[in-house]
């Protein structure tokens, strides 16, 4: 009897543990503090109601980001669960053994086929072309352009432009329409005065190069070859040398005091009615189409980063992906939640949200395709990006591109093909000292 009574005091002690360990189930992922993380806050609340498993998004301003999370992770700390870390983290994070191998789980689940290719490319594969998978796609974003409706639809405006350049003002469907619709507007001396674009300049982290890459990828450019890390003749060719010039072009119609640059600024070029284009993450035009924020909302379009000269279109890819934190101690349940996470209801209701999902199917559905005045432009986009290297040095490698790019875009100096020429020599220097390429 009393072994009896024993038997099944400790049966009730194990489904009590059990249950208790259930209950207690809980998740964090770790982002950066903006609205996307609001969205995904509101979306994992779902999963919550589903599972029984909370789920919390602990977020931080974007300054300290990278700083926190990688002081957790060489801690070996298990604060955070999963995190949606930028694709230049890929590198530092999966080398360094932070990030668990998604693998075989990107491949059984099929993630593949489920979002848009470009995005598994450059938010999960590391290195490139290895077939290596680090994380999911998570937030779709890109450098997109925004416009000023009315002024391309004025009939004056149209016809002058039509009688100057010989074809109709409409958004630009190539880079030199670009520059002809740049050149058309800027008139620093009208009453007001109008410029022709708002480009991103600032030379304190990536945006000068996610700008120049908008011109680079789209001239036929690369970076350089992401295999074998070999950049002599690729990011200052003959393409990537006419890229920069038409950067260097475009920044000569942008507003005054446009040395310093960002997201920020180039709102504000549209909402202040200072340029007829800016350029901008498409994560930022929601701010655009709200008429509290931009008293211009019912005026301002949408469109993709344009075609180069040989009709190459690309845009530079901003966004981030979702990993699984190599010393979380709930690895089991951030496995089974990214399994939820890429469900097609999952990723629609993401959408929904005003999560940027990169789920091909949800993408290339009319009914997101139409649901903002950007949806368009976006799903064009994000099936044509590319991005920086994601090499764990990326922020030297980052660093040598705006001593470079930055003087000779704002301040002139030197020829494009001698500013590419250093470029090369810096990044190949740089790998050199890391062991890399042959």
């Amino acid at each position: 009897m009393r072994t009896a009574t024993k038997g099944i005091l400790a049966g009730l002690g194990l489904m009590l543990a059990s249950s208790t360990s259930v209950l207690a189930q809980e998740l964090t992922i770790f982002w950066a503090e903006w609205d996307p993380a609001n969205y995904l806050q509101e979306l994992v609340n779902q999963y919550e109601a589903e599972t029984g498993v909370k789920v919390t998004v602990e977020t931080t301003p974007w300054s300290d980001f990278q700083t926190k999370a990688f002081t957790e992770f060489n801690a070996q700390g298990s604060a955070y669960d999963l995190i949606v870390g930028d694709s230049q983290w890929l590198g530092a994070a999966s080398e360094a053994g932070h990030y668990v191998d998604l693998t075989d789980f990107v491949k059984e689940n099929g993630v593949l086929d489920k979002m848009a290719p470009a995005t598994v490319k450059f938010y999960s594969e590391y290195p490139g072309n290895s077939g290596k998978y680090w994380s999911i796609p998570a937030e779709g974003d890109a450098v997109g352009w925004s416009y000023r409706k009315d002024w391309f639809e004025d009939p004056t405006e149209m016809a002058n432009f039509k009688a100057k350049y010989g074809y109709d003002l409409a958004p630009p469907a190539t880079w030199q329409q670009l520059m002809d619709i740049a050149e058309f507007f800027y008139r620093p001396d009208a009453t007001p005065p109008r410029y022709g674009v708002a480009i991103y300049t600032d030379n304190s982290y990536d945006a000068m190069a996610m700008g120049f890459e908008n011109a680079l990828f789209s001239y036929g450019g690369e970076l350089g070859d992401m295999a074998t890390y070999k950049v002599e003749g690729i990011i200052n060719s003959p393409k990537a040398v006419a890229a920069l010039d038409a950067y260097k072009k475009l920044y000569s119609f942008t507003p005054p005091g446009w040395a310093k640059t960002f997201f920020v600024e180039d709102n504000q070029a549209i909402t202040e009615n200072l340029a007829a284009m800016s350029m901008n993450y498409f994560a930022f035009f929601p701010a655009l189409i709200n008429e509290a924020s931009n008293p211009n909302a019912k005026v301002t379009g949408f469109f993709a980063n344009p075609a180069g000269p040989d009709g190459d279109q690309y845009a530079a890819l901003g966004g981030q992906g979702i990993s699984v934190v190599s010393y979380s101690q709930n690895k089991e349940e951030a496995m089974k939640f990214l399994k939820w996470f890429i469900q097609d209801e999952v990723q629609q209701k993401w959408a929904d949200l005003g999560g940027y999902t990169c789920s091909a199917k949800v993408l290339e559905s009319e009914a997101f395709r139409k649901a903002t005045p950007y949806n368009e432009a976006f799903y064009q986009t994000m099936f044509k990006v590319k991005d920086f290297w994601a090499v764990p040095e990326y922020a030297e490698l980052l660093t040598q591109l705006n001593q470079r790019i930055y003087p000779a875009v704002v301040g002139g100096e030197g020829t494009s093909q001698e500013t590419l020429d250093a470029l090369a020599a810096d990044w190949k220097a740089t790998f050199a000292k890391y062991g890399r390429g042959g």
